[in-house]
């Protein structure tokens, strides 16, 4: 799933009680960071665009670049990590009584209405994504991160005694991600004129046959 990376608010405006003005300060900074990269992306492209230019056109030195981001990738995939605990939250507070497969489709909303919000910067993303292979393989990689955080949750909902010996949470996971992945990706190749919720309804319709 394609999400651009939120704006964090400035240090001034935030809670105080939920982030220390260290914690904000760096995410200022990361957000500024990645707007400047995002649309060096846009313009050049993102294999053609070096941490060098970005951390020159954000005022900072390459080293410095290195304290906000582990890799140029995380630029653009470091939020990952972020949109699957928003999901872990939606899914954990869906009605007990729910089917599994309803409650995975319900906690992607939050996903959903993020995208649709702001359509054109993240069908950029999409776009990015799908264009650069580098980009492909290191959301592969963050999303396998996303079985070890709803896979405990989706285990509960089915009364498995231990999941680590029953792979039915894991598969579920896995193949409401990939249909994720599919209605992302076909609202990308549709210009955005499909809607994407109903478009992941059809995508997680689809194993049912």
């Amino acid at each position: 799933m394609a999400i651009a990376p939120k704006p964090s608010p400035s240090p001034s405006s935030a809670p105080a009680a939920s982030h220390t003005l260290r914690d904000r300060t760096i995410r200022a900074v990361r957000a500024e960071v990645a707007a400047v990269a995002m649309r060096l992306f846009v313009e050049h492209g993102f294999d053609k665009t070096t941490v060098d230019q970005i951390a020159a056109e954000a005022g900072m030195s390459r080293t410095s670049f290195f304290r906000y981001f582990a890799t140029k990738e995380d630029v653009v995939l470091g939020h990952l990590d972020e949109l699957a605990q928003r999901v872990g939250e939606a899914l954990a507070a869906r009605p007990e009584p729910e089917p599994v497969w309803r409650s995975l489709r319900r906690a992607f909303d939050p996903l959903i209405e993020e995208a649709i919000a702001s359509p054109e910067q993240n069908l950029r993303m999409s776009r990015m994504l799908h264009d650069t292979p580098a980009l492909r393989f290191r959301q592969a990689g963050k999303q396998l991160r996303w079985y070890d955080l709803l896979a405990p949750e989706v285990a509960r909902r089915l009364h498995v005694a231990d999941g680590a010996l029953d792979p039915r949470p894991r598969a579920l996971v896995a193949a409401a991600t990939a249909c994720l992945n599919a209605a992302s990706e076909t609202w990308s190749a549709a210009n955005g004129t499909i809607d994407l919720s109903t478009l992941l309804d059809q995508a997680m319709d689809a194993p049912a046959g």
